[in-house]
């Protein structure tokens, strides 16, 4: 029974770790990319906008 002991701690981690990566790869994508990718592009905008912004004022 010390086998038993032995792999099941590394066998409920396995799942756990496939359980997640499932969880991740079918999150990609979907209904939720396009609001996603917007966001993105809002927060990218708003940075390059004020690294601007701050480059012209240290001229």
């Amino acid at each position: 029974m010390d086998y038993v002991s032995a792999l099941l701690p590394p066998v409920v981690m396995a799942v756990l770790f496939i359980a997640v990566i499932r969880v991740i790869v079918k999150t990609q994508g979907g209904a939720n990319k396009t609001k996603e990718d917007a966001a993105v592009d809002a927060a990218l905008a708003r940075a390059e906008s004020t690294r601007q912004a701050t480059a012209k004022n240290d001229i």
